[in-house]
């Protein structure tokens, strides 16, 4: 018997299927809602809390996913295809596992969110004509009791429009004759992952002599080239679409409102402040935290990365918040300092509002007319926070730049926190990028630096949309004028 959700029309209507199946049986054919049937992830017909008509994740539509296969292949030579694997399940220790999170390429072309899955994208002609294959686990009902439903071969070529899909315990199989015939291959594979899992051995190249590994297929594919494919994907990802921003705009807003009503409460402990945020991103219907929160009070800001959160939060000092929710698998980054009583000191309102002077510049600069890139706004930021400390005091010679500011103003966002890894930042803004911006100050504690800063860490971070000739601030819920974040506790 064999499940078909209508494949999506070959014309504008693709990507939109009936909310009915059909079940093939030996003499007749009848109907059943497909709210009956299981899936490895929510679907409208089984979720349509989640996912409106036509939306394979959150927000993307499988039009979306088609496009973005044919912008691919467009970009490939002729005679080319590119490989790509879903992300495995990983374990903490034995057989408990952590919650499980995609590969953000593999996700980006397929909408596919389960793990042990390949894709294989296969130019067809000199243009954006293509084959998709999708290679996943099968159904498994022994295997399903303990792990939760599969979609399924089916599911693969019905729901997720592979042309071509498959069991992907066939890989060692299949691959080398796909790889065969073409003369370009392009991929990340293999890579160091170190799995039980028959397909990660076989694409890290560890498996034993029985399939010899994906990197054993490559060397006897004669005449093909094997190239990185993450140039082409990260010049792809790097520009969004419209229904990617409106994604980043709702984790943004979820995230922005948190941080904002976290201001008006008063914690005693980081982890108190920890938990309130990741109920606040979970309650108003985003996935949880995009990554890992830094709730760093008093001087535990002045390390850039903390994420102990296990310390009390003292009334006279500030409390940094790094923390962003994660909606459709699209991110938002945001960092807020404030006071934990709720007032600021003179002198951190004055360490503070100059920072704030420079982040809100820097924001203004984030437009395509603008011809500015990350490095260059980095350059800004850096002079104008050397000039504002200098009349707040602080002696810069030497390296105190370095010390005080340590990191970037900003990177990519999207998928990943940090998107399109390796993307050189030296690349012109253009409508539909999305970067933060987040200068900051740690003063460490020791006499180099004036008493009144001692122990002060302070960044502000928001996550921006380039649009022609204006930023859109994605986060612009989160509040930072001195003024709005002191009148939340009146």
């Amino acid at each position: 018997m064999a499940v078909r959700l209508m494949r999506p029309w070959q014309s504008a209507l693709r990507g939109r299927w009936r909310s009915q199946v059909v079940l093939r049986g030996h003499r007749q054919l009848s109907s059943v809602s497909a709210a009956e049937l299981t899936f490895g992830q929510p679907l409208h017909e089984t979720h349509p809390h989640l996912l409106k008509a036509g939306e394979v994740t959150p927000g993307i539509t499988a039009q979306e996913y088609y496009d973005r296969r044919a912008k691919l292949a467009k970009a490939l030579p002729a005679n080319s295809i590119a490989i790509l694997a879903a992300s495995d399940v990983k374990y903490r220790s034995g057989a408990v596992f952590y919650k499980f999170h995609q590969d953000p390429d593999f996700l980006y072309l397929t909408g596919f969110n389960e793990p042990d899955a390949v894709a294989v994208i296969e130019k067809l002609d000199d243009g954006e004509e293509h084959n998709f294959h999708l290679y996943v686990r099968p159904k498994d009902p022994k295997a399903e009791l303990w792990a939760g439903a599969r979609s399924g071969v089916q599911a693969a070529e019905d729901v997720f429009n592979a042309d071509i899909a498959g069991d992907v315990n066939n890989i060692p199989r299949l691959i080398p004759e796909i790889i065969r015939t073409k003369a370009n291959v392009y991929t990340d594979l293999p890579n160091s992952v170190i799995s039980k899992n028959v397909l990660t051995r076989y694409l890290s190249g560890s498996e034993p002599a029985r399939t010899g590994g994906l990197a054993q297929a490559f060397r006897d594919a004669q005449g093909v080239a094997i190239k990185a494919l993450r140039p082409l994907l990260n010049d792809l990802r790097v520009i969004k679409s419209a229904a990617e921003i409106a994604n980043m705009r709702k984790a943004g807003q979820v995230s922005g409102r948190a941080i904002t009503d976290a201001m008006r409460q008063s914690f005693t402990s980081e982890k108190d402040l920890d938990s309130f945020l990741d109920y606040r991103f979970k309650q108003n219907d985003c996935d949880g935290s995009a990554y890992v929160p830094v709730v760093a009070g008093g001087i535990n800001a002045n390390t850039i990365h903390y994420v102990s959160n296990d310390k009390l939060l003292h009334p006279d000092k500030l409390v940094l918040v790094d923390a962003g929710a994660e909606y459709g698998g699209y991110i938002t980054d945001i960092s807020r300092t404030w006071p934990v009583n709720g007032k600021f000191s003179p002198a951190q309102r004055d360490l503070y509002q100059m920072l704030l002077n420079v982040q809100r510049s820097c924001v203004s600069l984030c437009t395509a007319s603008s011809g500015f890139t990350l490095d260059r706004l980095h350059k800004i930021a850096s002079d104008n926070l050397a000039d504002g400390l200098k009349q707040l005091g602080f002696d810069l010679s030497k390296d105190a730049m370095d010390i005080l500011f340590p990191h970037h103003v900003g990177h990519y966002i999207g998928l990943d926190v940090h998107d399109c890894p390796g993307l050189t930042r030296s690349k012109k803004f253009e409508e539909g990028m999305c970067v933060t911006v987040e200068p900051a100050v740690y003063v460490p504690d020791d006499e180099r630096w004036p008493a009144w800063a001692r122990g002060i860490g302070i960044r502000i971070e928001d996550s921006v949309c380039v649009d022609r000739d204006g930023p859109v601030v994605l986060s612009v819920e989160a509040v930072k004028e001195v003024v709005d974040i002191e009148a939340l506790r009146d």
